[in-house]
């Protein structure tokens, strides 16, 4: 496999459903949007269960989960820009 297949298939995550294959090719983009969706259900839930006065714990919960997961925004960010790699040591130097 030459080096720029190998850095595409790094990239790319496969999903097989039958006889149809579903790729994304950016997995932190993936990630990340799928994180926006869900901090917009929270806070739209969220929303709704303050029009009654039983749902209303539930909608501050749904809040605060929220509000955390916009915590987690930069993370992925940071992440997907910082990689880590073992490098070897060269014992020829010693």
């Amino acid at each position: 496999m030459s080096q720029t297949n190998q850095n595409q298939s790094k990239n790319e995550i496969d999903l097989h459903l039958g006889r149809y294959e579903v790729f994304f090719k950016q997995r932190y983009t993936i990630l990340y949007n799928v994180n926006d969706v869900l901090i917009g259900l929270w806070f739209l839930i969220g929303s709704i269960f303050f029009y009654w006065e039983a749902t209303k714990i539930w909608g501050t919960t749904l809040f605060v989960l929220g509000s955390a997961q916009l915590l987690i925004r930069p993370l992925i960010r940071i992440v997907h820009r910082v990689h880590f790699k073992r490098v070897q040591k060269d014992n020829s130097l010693q």
